[in-house]
């Protein structure tokens, strides 16, 4: 079982940053792919960024640019830095792992293995 715990969530204006972080525990870390999906008010939960275990980053449109991926193997943490933050940002944001593949930029809910329970972002304008 693979715990993920999410916390940097909070109140920001636009323009502004926030950065995220997810720790984990309960498997080898470094041996799957880690990521980060939002769920805003009314809407679905989608694909924002993702690292496989090589390294290799992935990201949805709306983020390239302003959003980076990283991971700590060594602190069992994944972090996102959120830069130039808009309010249509604002979301819950979720930590995933998945153990069976690296989706890259396709990755989608049903190929999560683990959730967080999510941390919450409100960008104001």
């Amino acid at each position: 079982q693979v715990q993920l715990v999410e916390s940097g969530g909070g109140l920001v204006q636009a323009g502004g940053s926030l950065r995220l972080s997810c720790a984990a525990s309960g498997r080898t870390f470094s041996s799957y792919t880690m990521g980060w999906f939002r769920q805003a008010p009314g809407k679905e939960r989608e694909f924002v960024t993702s690292m496989a275990w090589n390294g290799g980053t992935y990201y949805a449109d709306f983020v390239k640019g302003r959003f980076t991926i990283s991971r700590d193997n060594a602190q069992n943490t994944v972090y996102l830095q959120m830069n130039s933050l808009k309010p249509e940002d604002t979301a819950v944001y979720y930590c995933a792992a998945s153990f069976r593949q690296n989706y890259g930029s396709s990755w989608r809910t049903p190929g999560v293995d683990y959730w967080g329970k999510g941390t919450l972002v409100t960008v104001s304008s």
